[in-house]
């Protein structure tokens, strides 16, 4: 019996003449793979694994949201930090 987040054991790919092997679309839809998506491959005990990496810039959901003390504009703000 599988638990709910396994895969089907069945699901195999094949490696073609450049080294290329197609993720099966159920395990890509699984781990939200999509075009552009990076792996990181490595080999552990005889097996073949690859970690997705997110490569966003971590600061960017809060690009843009602080503000500054009094609503000043950030020369303002500096001019008045710096004296």
């Amino acid at each position: 019996m599988t638990g709910k987040n396994s895969y089907h054991k069945s699901m195999k790919t094949k490696v073609s003449v450049k080294g290329q092997i197609t993720i099966p679309k159920k395990v890509r839809e699984q781990l939200g793979i999509r075009p552009g998506t990076v792996l990181e491959i490595s080999a552990a005990a005889g097996r073949l694994v690859a970690v997705k990496r997110d490569l966003q810039d971590p600061f960017h959901k809060w690009r843009g949201k602080g503000r500054l003390p009094g609503g000043l504009a950030v020369d303002e703000y500096l001019q008045r930090a710096r004296g």
